[in-house]
């Protein structure tokens, strides 16, 4: 049986979640695809831990020092990478030293952590083309809510003349509390904070960066812009006081944060903002953590997704799920089908 090697750079909570998967999913690989498909390295920003003949559930908390960097691509002998790493839009993070060193050698790359690719991913896509690695990021798009793979294979062949999502739970869950329980800003977060649904530095979400990011990824990865993050109007929710959602109330509006791609002049322009919906537009209803993509298009009108899942578990599922699209591009077909 063909055996393929899989390596994960960024073992924090959402690296833990998805090492752990994949090997509860051996079985299907084998049976599905006919692969053996292994987890021969792990690595965190100290230390790491590798095994040729793959990785059992219970090594995992074992990891010896000195096993990181870019070196640790070479010495994992992976064919495939997942970069589960901090995420820093503003200098790549770790991240992309890994990406890097795994794309120029040819290894096909599954990026879940933002920063890299909004930071420099034309040079990481040109570094895919010239060893004709495959770099797919649903992890790092939404996770769990499909929003490039609706764009690359769902519209396929359709001019898409724009797009707008709900692309950060904390942000709706926030403005979803202020307005059903009356909260302010700060009381909301307090007690999205004390439920575990809101990190202790919510910054990136609240003022609207971690939607910014997204966005620029569907913009470019998917459409095939050329955006950086000073093209992007980024507003976040910090601006929503208890008067406005009043106001909104009163006007039956329900306010979200959203990220809008639109074609002005033939070019893509981005900005992310709150807007309002009425009561019977399907954006009103995305309550709580879940997320939201809407896409119109010429051929097939509009097309709507809405969804979300328990993390970190759903992100790691949406990077299995390159993986298994990975297996599929690299010729091996689904065998049960």
């Amino acid at each position: 049986m063909q055996t393929l090697k899989v390596a994960i750079a960024g073992f924090g909570g959402v690296g833990r979640a998805t090492a752990n998967l994949l090997l509860q999913r051996r079985d299907r690989y084998r049976q599905v695809y006919g692969v053996d498909v292994r987890l021969v390295a792990v690595c965190g920003s100290r230390a790491g831990l590798t095994d040729a003949n793959g990785l059992q559930a219970n090594q995992l908390d074992a990891l010896q020092p000195g096993l990181s960097g870019p070196d640790f691509i070479a010495a994992s002998d992976a064919e495939v990478l997942i970069e589960a790493g901090p995420s820093d839009f503003r200098n790549g993070g770790p991240g992309l030293d890994y990406l890097c060193a795994a794309l120029s050698a040819g290894r096909d790359c599954i990026a879940i952590s933002k920063g890299a690719l909004v930071h420099s991913g034309p040079r990481l896509r040109e570094l895919a083309r010239a060893s004709g690695a495959l770099l797919k990021l649903s992890g790092a798009a939404a996770a769990a809510l499909p929003t490039l793979d609706l764009l690359e294979h769902s519209l396929a062949g359709c001019k898409v003349l724009s797009v707008e999502g709900i692309l950060n739970a904390t942000t709706n869950y926030l403005l979803d509390a202020m307005r059903t329980q009356g909260l302010g800003f700060d009381a909301a977060l307090r007690e999205a904070q004390a439920g575990g649904f809101a990190e202790a530095d919510t910054r990136n979400d609240t003022e609207g960066w971690d939607t910014a990011c997204k966005l620029l990824l569907l913009a470019n990865f998917g459409l095939g812009a050329k955006l950086t993050m000073a093209d992007l109007e980024v507003e976040g929710i910090h601006s929503v006081t208890e008067q406005r959602i009043d106001a909104w109330k009163s006007q039956g509006l329900v306010p979200r944060l959203v990220g809008s791609l639109t074609y002005v002049d033939g070019a893509i322009r981005a900005s992310v903002g709150i807007k309002t919906y009425a009561l019977s537009d399907p954006f009103a209803l995305v309550s709580g953590k879940n997320k939201a993509i809407r896409i119109n298009s010429d051929a097939m009108g509009e097309t709507l997704a809405i969804g979300g899942g328990a993390e970190p578990l759903a992100t790691a599922a949406a990077a299995l799920k390159d993986l298994e699209h990975i297996l599929q591009a690299r010729g091996r077909s689904p065998l049960l089908y």
